[in-house]
């Protein structure tokens, strides 16, 4: 989980490298605090994507994750037949 202090430190690094530059040092720690910023911030939203369901008029619930999986185990699939269809 990414606290407030990280937020902080990753804007402070942000404002110093455009005003007067980051050390090496700096400019490892940004890098690896945007990395962790951006994993919570993905992992977060792949939670509240997976537990989304959609309503069909029909009244039938869709569950989003299921399908998700269900289209790119397909999309796999026809990757497959198409290289050994066309050699890749």
């Amino acid at each position: 989980m990414v606290t407030q202090d990280t937020i902080n430190r990753i804007n402070e690094l942000y404002r110093k490298s455009k005003a007067e530059g980051l050390t090496s040092a700096e400019a490892e720690e940004q890098k690896q605090l945007r990395a962790e910023y951006v994993a919570a911030f993905r992992n977060n939203l792949r939670g509240t994507l997976d537990s989304i369901k959609i309503q069909n008029p029909d009244g039938s619930m869709i569950d989003v994750k299921k399908r998700h999986e269900e289209k790119m185990k397909r999309l796999e699939q026809e990757a497959l037949e198409n290289a050994r269809k066309y050699g890749n």
